[in-house]
């Protein structure tokens, strides 16, 4: 059953009274209800454009490769100080339905919490952007520019999504001088998280190619395994580094070993190691692969075996080390919060690894213990704290 709450139903964010029918939670709700699975739309970016449209705001589609995309800004285009919020408005698959409790795209609230597809990553995050720089815009005014980027393709391979908005940016002279991304950031509790960077993330499949043969005549065949096992092994128990500043250690996971083969009588022809590499600023995705290549090509002269390796790069380290933009978010968090977060690098990529080429750029938003889960869902309240912590981000950065 829906269950709405009352227009005077409140909630005491730091000693100030918020309504829960607020308009950032009726825009999660709408964006919610859009079934924008990637690479599918369904009307959500549609929804914010009419929004920005009806506040002043100029609005460009910026669509390419069937992905939809809007670029919005409100001030003078390539202003000196234009603040940017970047954000995705697709998700991933619900799932398998019987297992929630409510719709996944019903934007139900039930006992304070909203939920759906999209509650935690990042429908509402895109909401509370949305109405903060709507309300600064109506409300003060400056000598600077705000600036909207959205996408339909983050969840998926992201080549039409960011990346479009930021090619279209640069071949129409528009910029921004620092951007938020409104990811979900927080661990535990809202505003403990910003982060100020991302590891950079190299996949790779390695194919080592024996003879296959009947497992009674080994001796007639090329048995690729107890090579793999020594790859394995020497690439693993390599230490990539210890950390860095501002970064833990990198990883190296070994996510799967497969040769295809179900008989027990015979020796496999091939088998395929795939591994992911997680790593930090002491190394570029060029140097990982040219030791990977290297390790590979000592087992190849050692034995028989032939190796090949093919590898995928979805993005390199990157910081943005505290300064300014975090300053701001963390005064920000504080003041409307009471929580003095702290500044990570953890977790996998997301769409600020292209931003960072364009200028400054930190992420934060809700809590993300549900993002990608049946059930997902975030607190109400910790919606409109979101949107008011985006909006003195904005005071503080364009109009003090």
């Amino acid at each position: 059953m829906l269950l709405l709450y009352p227009k005077q139903q409140h909630f005491m964010i730091r000693g100030k009274k918020m309504v829960a029918n607020s308009d950032v939670l009726q825009l999660s709700r709408k964006l919610i209800k859009c079934r924008s699975v990637t690479p599918k739309n369904d009307g959500a970016i549609e929804i914010v454009e009419n929004e920005l449209l009806r506040a002043g705001f100029e609005c460009f589609r910026v669509d390419r490769g069937g992905i939809c995309n809007l670029f919005a800004r409100w001030g003078e285009k390539n202003h000196k100080k234009t603040f940017g919020f970047n954000g995705h408005t697709d998700v991933v698959p619900e799932g398998d339905v019987s297992s929630w409790s409510c719709d996944p795209f019903g934007g139900e609230i039930k006992n304070g919490l909203l939920y759906g597809r999209g509650a935690a990553d990042m429908k509402t995050a895109v909401a509370a952007f949305v109405i903060a720089a709507k309300e600064v815009s109506e409300e003060f005014f400056f000598d600077g520019a705000l600036v909207i980027m959205l996408t339909g393709d983050e969840e998926a391979d992201a080549t039409d999504g960011t990346i479009a908005i930021l090619d279209w940016m640069k071949a129409n002279d528009e910029s921004m001088s620092v951007c938020l991304v409104g990811e979900p950031t927080c661990s535990e509790a809202m505003g403990d998280t910003i982060k100020i960077g991302r590891r950079g993330s190299l996949s790779a499949v390695i194919t080592l190619q024996g003879v296959q043969g009947h497992s009674a005549y080994p001796e007639r065949a090329l048995n690729p395994l107890p090579t793999v096992a020594k790859l394995v092994s020497r690439i693993t128990d390599h230490e990539l580094d210890q950390g860095t500043d501002y970064f833990d250690p990198s990883t190296l996971t070994i996510t799967s070993i497969d040769t295809g083969n179900k008989a027990t009588n015979v020796i496999p022809q091939s088998c395929e190691v795939m591994l992911n590499i997680r790593f930090n600023d002491a190394h570029s995705s060029e140097s990982l692969l040219n030791w990977l290549e290297s390790e590979a090509q000592k087992i190849e002269n050692e034995s028989r075996v032939k190796v090949s390796i093919k590898a995928k790069v979805s993005g390199e380290s990157f910081i943005t080390k505290p300064g300014e933009l975090s300053n701001l978010a963390l005064s920000a968090i504080y003041k409307i919060t009471g929580t003095e977060a702290k500044l990570s690098t953890s977790g996998g990529t997301s769409d600020a690894r292209f931003v960072r080429e364009h200028c400054p750029v930190v992420e934060f938003g809700l809590l993300g213990n549900t993002l990608h889960q049946v059930d997902e869902h975030v607190k109400v309240e910790h919606v409109d704290q979101l949107k008011i912590i985006y909006k003195s981000m904005l005071i503080n950065y364009l109009v003090e």
